[in-house]
């Protein structure tokens, strides 16, 4: 049996814009597919890389394209249509195989991409959270780690970039080559629930409360009420002012929110289906944490629909 260790770059519209509301159900479009074959005694064997000309959100958004370097043109020059790059993919695999990826975003994304082009997705049965497998086998954690981090407890260099599809895939693989994989997919089901019974999300230094919250009918749902009557301070646990929503790489959000009496804070927020409803991952950031710092600048810049909004004249009306 062998292993197609992937990782995949994809394209968000922005929340409340035309695309997205056109495609309600397609929570990013692959603009990238990076893969490496692990054979059956887990030696890192070739590479397959590929990029994607989008059909459904044609506009880059530029905080994907600033965090992989991909550019428009570039796309338009390169990438193939994703039936066709699905179809050279699957000929480069070569047949059955396990797909492991390093996150439970890749497998939702792919079969979203396949269900809008109508496309079988038979072929992704076996798709594993590679995560899930190295928390088991290292030390048990129901965190989802970073990349980097899990290799540099493994002691692997970096030799790629980060945050592109092969590089990532590469450096999955040579995670996943210290890892016992037929243990660990035999072991999978409780690996999951043991992190369900977790929290997702890493928590990072600065991080002042977290919280797991169900129940949401929908994405407006969920943002609407956790900017508003559920925004409460961690600290006295008055409501507080919520700045807009910024939209993230897998299904994650993150606003600026401000306690008269404690001060600012960073909201940050994944949503995650269950039966018929969403459920939200919430963790909340004092502004001396680094997590606040780093995302400081965007959360301090007005989306541009608020400038357009603000630069709306009032009005006429006259004196009385």
């Amino acid at each position: 049996m062998q292993y197609i260790v992937l990782d995949m770059e994809w394209n968000q519209a922005w929340p409340g814009s035309s695309a997205a509301r056109a495609m309600p159900g397609l929570h990013g479009e692959i603009i990238q597919i990076g893969a490496v074959r692990l054979l059956e005694d887990q030696t890192v064997a070739d590479e397959f890389q590929i990029l994607v000309r989008p059909r459904f959100f044609r506009r880059l958004n530029k905080m994907i394209s600033t965090l992989t370097g991909i550019k428009e043109a570039r796309l338009k020059a390169e990438g193939v249509p994703f039936p066709e790059a699905v179809a050279r993919f699957q000929d480069w695999c070569g047949g059955e195989a396990v797909f492991l990826a390093w996150g439970f975003d890749d497998a939702g994304i792919m079969r979203d991409n396949l269900r809008v082009h109508r496309l079988p997705d038979d072929w992704t049965a076996r798709w594993y959270n590679a995560q899930m497998i190295f928390n088991a086998q290292t030390d048990g954690s129901s965190s989802q780690r970073a990349l980097k981090t899990a290799m540099e407890m493994l002691d692997i260099p970096t030799s790629r970039p980060a945050h592109d599809a092969l590089g990532d895939a590469y450096h999955t693989a040579l995670i996943c080559a210290k890892l016992n994989l037929e243990r660990g997919i035999e072991e999978y089901r409780k690996a999951v629930k043991n992190h369900e019974d977790g929290f997702h999300g890493a928590e990072l230094e600065g991080c002042v409360q977290r919280k797991v919250i169900h129940g949401y009918m929908n994405r407006a749902d969920a943002l609407t009420r956790l900017g508003g009557e559920e925004n409460l301070c961690p600290l006295c646990g008055a409501q507080m002012e919520a700045g807009h929503w910024i939209a993230q790489r897998g299904q994650r959000y993150m606003n600026l929110s401000i306690c008269r009496e404690h001060g600012k804070f960073l909201v940050r927020i994944r949503l995650q289906a269950e039966a018929d409803t969403l459920r939200a991952s919430r963790l909340l950031y004092d502004e001396n944490s680094k997590m606040f710092k780093t995302y400081e600048p965007q959360l301090a810049t007005p989306s541009k629909r608020s400038r357009r909004r603000r630069k709306k004249k009032p009005a006429p009306h006259s004196e009385p």
